[in-house]
C-alpha cells in the first residue's frame, strides 16, 4: 500500500460545505457506511483504489492534517477548460476520518517539521504526492492514537465497496 498526500488551499477553493462533510461522515460512520468524495490529484496517475490519502490543509491556519481515507477510483479526466490540457484529473475516496478542518486539525503543520515527519515536502501546491515510506509508518502510528485508532482497512473498505456498487 502506497500513501498519498492531497492538498487544501482554503485561498483557492473555500470548501464551505466541509462541515456538512464532517456530519454526514459522522452518521455514515455509525451506520458503517461510507463517505465517498472525489479529489484533484495533480498530475498523478499513481494513485490507486486501495491506496491510503492524508488531506493537508495549507496556507492559512489552522495548517496540518485533518482527514484521511482510501481510494476507491483511481485518476480519471474531468473536463475542465480553464486548464490548458482542457481537462484534471481526480480521484474518487472514501473518508475513515475526518474534522472540520476550518476549525482544527489532527496533526499540526509545527509537528509536521520534526523527525520524521521533516523529511516529507508537506507544503506541496498539488495533490497526488507519494507520503514517503519512512514517514508513512510513523504517520500512521501518530494518526491512530490521536483518532482513537479508528479507521477502516482497504479490505474491510473493498468489501463495502463492492457491496455498494452491486446491482440493487
Amino acid at each position: 500500500m502506497t500513501a498519498f498526500l492531497l492538498i487544501w488551499s482554503p485561498r483557492k477553493w473555500p470548501w464551505p460545505d466541509l462541515p456538512e462533510v464532517c456530519d454526514a461522515f459522522v452518521r455514515a460512520k455509525a451506520q458503517k457506511q461510507l463517505v465517498i468524495d472525489s479529489w484533484g490529484c495533480g498530475f498523478s496517475r499513481s494513485l490507486m483504489a486501495g491506496d491510503r490519502i492524508f488531506i493537508h490543509r495549507v496556507a492559512k491556519e489552522p495548517k496540518g492534517l485533518f482527514a484521511s481515507g482510501w481510494v476507491t477510483r483511481a485518476p480519471y479526466e474531468v473536463p475542465d477548460a480553464a486548464r490548458k490540457r482542457g481537462y484534471r484529473l481526480c480521484i474518487d475516496f472514501s473518508y475513515d476520518w475526518v474534522v472540520d478542518g476550518h476549525q482544527e486539525v489532527v496533526v499540526t503543520r509545527d509537528e509536521l517539521r520534526a523527525h520524521p515527519f521533516s523529511v516529507q515536502t508537506w507544503d506541496a501546491q498539488t495533490s497526488g504526492n507519494v507520503i514517503k515510506p519512512m514517514v508513512e509508518g510513523a504517520l500512521e502510528k501518530l494518526w491512530a492514537e490521536r483518532t482513537s485508532g479508528r479507521r477502516g482497512s482497504p479490505t474491510a473498505l473493498g468489501a463495502m465497496v463492492t457491496a455498494a456498487q452491486a446491482p440493487g
